[in-house]
């Protein structure tokens, strides 16, 4: 069974979007600790998420150590998953207001110039980005060149 977790017949440029995936949320993960007011527990108290002195520095946490893992590769199945849980609730908590325009089940709107289906994408383009690529990791695997090939080698 941890064979399979570790497995990968994914081609070597599946680095690329390991590289993409881990780096981004490690560093985002680290600046929720190193500015909670903008970006860790201050913003989710602004986005209107229950207990954000709880959250904000578990999601960073969870950020720092699922981005390092799927950034060398080691356990990318498993860290690739709570990464893709991380993103579907930040599509839902702040880009469908910016969809509606309005505030909903009560997650704040920002304010924006617009608002609307364009905007929204506009708004969440690197949250697909990132809710994707950990999609491809959960889905594919690290690759030739991880620790998991490595280690499923044995």
């Amino acid at each position: 069974m941890k064979y399979r977790l570790l497995a990968s017949r994914a081609n070597a440029a599946t680095l690329f979007i390991r590289a993409m995936v881990g780096v981004v949320f490690l560093s985002e993960g680290i600046q929720k600790f190193l500015y909670p007011a903008d970006l860790g527990s201050g913003r989710f108290a602004k986005i209107g998420l229950p207990a954000p002195e709880f959250f904000g520095p578990l999601v960073g946490g969870f950020e720092v150590v699922c981005g390092g893992l799927v950034l060398c590769g080691l356990l990318t199945r498993l860290a690739a998953a709570p990464l893709v849980g991380i993103m579907l609730v930040a599509l839902f908590t702040t880009k469908i207001p910016i969809l509606l325009g309005t505030e909903f089940l009560g997650f704040a709107l920002r304010p924006l110039p617009r608002y609307g289906l364009l905007s929204m994408l506009h708004e969440s383009r690197n949250d697909i980005s990132m809710l994707c690529g950990s999609l491809f990791l959960v889905v594919t695997g690290a690759g030739p060149w991880s620790i998991d090939r490595f280690l499923s080698r044995k």
